[in-house]
């Protein structure tokens, strides 16, 4: 494939299907996944959730697998109004789906997208075995189509690294303002913040994308992630509104906390990092580790004063530890 010899209407064409591409496996690779799991998931979340450092780390764990937090917030959603969840052990989970969001970014700043095809391969000769092979085998299907939609991402920028009106326009995420404004913005309309973070590191990785935009970037996809959230919740019910309401108050406090740091952040995620790449996934991690580090002492009070009015929820041996 001659990619430079492309126009440019056909370069976009190119990205937009490759982006098109990459949010179709990573949302059937998560249907997959929550098929598997789908049995035993609601006791574990239950289970764990006692505590909320247990419903921290089960929700990045979870959200990690499946790769979906919006998966994660409605099975959350579902388990409190059902009564097998505490509305406080909810948060600790929502906490930790957002941990959990960064799974993307790292992969993707390890190159591990030239694996894509041998997945493809593996997991559709999988699909011909027993049902629960069969299950895995479209898991594994999907992941690796995931991959390969990200290395066609990388290929079809590759004649874009020299384009000056390019470097000039993402040049402006440098300020931390405009590139946080460009995240949320990125976000709201691919509604995924995975998407927006491992597409970040794929344009750091191909030159195309400053770093420091890039930090600023994937900041501002936390934003747009729970907004989206909360535009699907008016229609819920009032568990799924609030739920909605905690997890944008959680994003948007950590980010607007941020902002004015933006740029010595990313220097220090440059400094961490082995690559520019790496740096951003560092980065992306360290602001959701801190949001947790910050919001998880807080969930029982939350639990409790944030829950509807009547609930079972709100009451207080509801509260988590």
């Amino acid at each position: 494939m001659t990619l430079p010899d492309f126009s440019v209407f056909q370069l976009f064409v190119l990205i937009l299907s490759a982006l098109l591409l990459f949010l179709y496996g990573l949302e059937h690779f998560s249907r997959e996944l929550q098929r598997l799991g789908e049995n035993r998931l609601p006791r574990l979340l239950g289970n764990a959730t006692r505590h909320r450092l247990g419903g921290l780390l089960l929700g990045a764990l979870v959200t990690a697998i499946v790769q979906s937090s919006s998966a994660v917030t409605a099975l959350v959603v579902a388990l409190v109004d059902a009564g097998t969840l505490s509305f406080a052990g909810s948060l600790a989970v929502l906490l930790g789906a957002n941990i959990g969001t960064t799974a993307t970014a790292w992969l993707v700043s390890f190159k591990l997208t030239s694996i894509g095809p041998f997945l493809i391969v593996l997991g559709g000769l999988l699909t011909i075995l027993p049902f629960a092979i069969r299950v895995a085998g479209r898991a594994i299907f999907y992941f690796g189509f995931i991959f390969f939609s990200l290395d066609l991402v990388a290929q079809s920028l590759t004649p874009l690294q020299q384009s000056p009106w390019l470097r000039d326009a993402l040049t402006l995420g440098t300020t931390p303002w405009i590139g946080v404004l460009m995240g949320a913005g990125i976000t709201l309309v691919l509604q995924s913040s995975s998407v927006v973070s491992g597409l970040a590191v794929v344009l750091v990785h191909q030159g195309v994308l400053p770093p420091e935009a890039a930090v600023a970037i994937v900041v501002g996809a936390n934003a747009g992630t729970t907004v989206t959230a909360l535009i699907a919740s008016i229609p819920m019910d009032a568990f799924a509104r609030r739920s909605a309401q905690i997890n944008t108050f959680f994003n948007l406090s950590g980010v607007l906390l941020l902002l004015p740091w933006v740029t010595p952040f990313a220097r220090w995620a440059l400094s961490i990092g082995n690559t520019p790449a790496q740096a951003v996934a560092v980065a992306h991690l360290s602001f959701n580790l801190g949001l947790a580090l910050l919001f998880l002492p807080f969930t029982g009070w939350l639990g409790r004063h944030w829950a509807p009015k009547g609930s079972p929820a709100s009451a207080p041996e509801n509260a988590l530890l």
